[in-house]
């Protein structure tokens, strides 16, 4: 099937939505489209990576016929992650082909989660693709500190895509990770930081996922973990945060900071957990679809992919992975359990 703009319709048809087995409506699906990342973020990745091989991997027409189904099947958000996306060989034929889905009306929302490396190249060409906001990651304004976290990054390189993104008319959110002993200092000046900048930052409680340290991870795990709940009663004694009923579809709770008039969002997995209102999967780079973030169990979607021309065997085996969707998460942090899930955040998709 070409990567064309009009030449591969979303599929169509009455097809019944996806609901889980609690009634939740799955709206929102996230797919990596690579694990290779130009950065190696401490809590995202070990500095030893090994990717996987090429065929294992989709092909960009793959990926466009996967999330076309998950489309056909109700999906109203499609979220583009890594690893980096932007750093996939080709990776706008893509971004232009499910811009398709945007203009027919089928697609609420086409976005991408990006480290922001990249932003000055694409910028122009992913507002012209029909991306209209983007979440970038970043979790320190302080050049060295920067690099410590992402090991191989260049904080300028990301301001700069940051300014690109700004002037190609994409609103942006800054995701940033909040971790004890290394940023939080710094969340209070990276909120005043956002407002200026006209961005919207959202914190995010670090997971136990993936083994950091070679001996389990745990022990590295409890040492990062910082309560938002303690993290927001600081803040508010500076800034005046408002309880506000804003969604974008995914886990965070917001807030309007109230002297910015900006928001500020809290990603909270283990202080709060946000399982009862879950409407998400994850599709990994391979065509591994995971059904909840924080448990093991998944469903093979490339075999069913790979087996036929038509969407049929795919969306049977959607369809049955969602029935075995589960409540809520484990999460749980622990230096004598280890993280609560081996795989690294990369091979999910963050």
């Amino acid at each position: 099937m070409p990567l064309a703009d009009g030449l591969a319709p979303a599929p169509r048809g009455g097809l019944a939505p996806l609901t889980d087995p609690f009634g939740r409506a799955i709206t929102y699906v996230r797919v990596s489209v690579t694990d290779r990342c130009d950065f190696r973020c401490v809590y995202c990745m070990s500095e030893d990576m090994h990717f996987l091989p090429k065929a294992d991997i989709l092909s960009l027409e793959e990926l466009d016929r996967l999330c076309s189904a998950f489309v056909a099947l109700g999906t109203r958000k499609l979220r583009l992650t890594g690893g980096e996306p932007l750093v996939r060989r080709n990776i706008m034929e893509l971004i232009r082909s499910l811009g398709r889905h945007v203009r027919s009306g089928a697609l609420d929302e086409l976005t991408l989660t990006t480290n922001g490396s990249q932003l000055a190249r694409h910028a122009d060409d992913l507002r012209a693709a029909g991306v209209r906001r983007i979440n970038v990651s970043v979790d320190t304004l302080d050049a060295g500190r920067f690099q410590s976290i992402t090991r191989w990054g260049r904080l300028p390189q990301v301001l700069e895509g940051l300014e690109a993104a700004k002037q190609a008319g994409l609103e942006v959110k800054i995701n940033a990770v909040a971790l004890k002993g290394v940023n939080d200092d710094e969340l209070d000046g990276m909120l005043a930081w956002c407002g200026e900048q006209g961005f919207d930052l959202t914190l995010i409680e670090v997971m136990p996922l993936g083994d950091m340290d070679g001996n389990g991870g745990g022990a590295v795990r409890e040492e990062q973990f910082l309560s938002l709940r303690d993290v927001r009663a600081d803040l508010e004694k500076r800034w005046t945060l408002l309880d506000s009923d804003y969604r974008t579809g995914g886990p965070a709770r917001y807030v309007t900071v109230k002297e910015t008039g900006r928001r500020l969002g809290f990603i909270t997995p283990l202080t709060h957990n946000f399982c009862e209102s879950c409407n998400r999967v994850r599709v990994t780079c391979t065509g591994t679809l995971y059904m909840c973030l924080g448990q093991e169990d998944a469903a093979d979607l490339r075999a069913p992919l790979r087996a036929a021309d038509n969407d049929g065997p795919l969306i049977q085996a959607i369809r049955e992975a969602i029935t075995r969707k589960p409540q809520g998460h484990d999460f749980i942090i622990d230096r004598r359990r280890g993280p609560a899930v081996g795989r690294h955040m990369s091979v999910t998709g963050g």
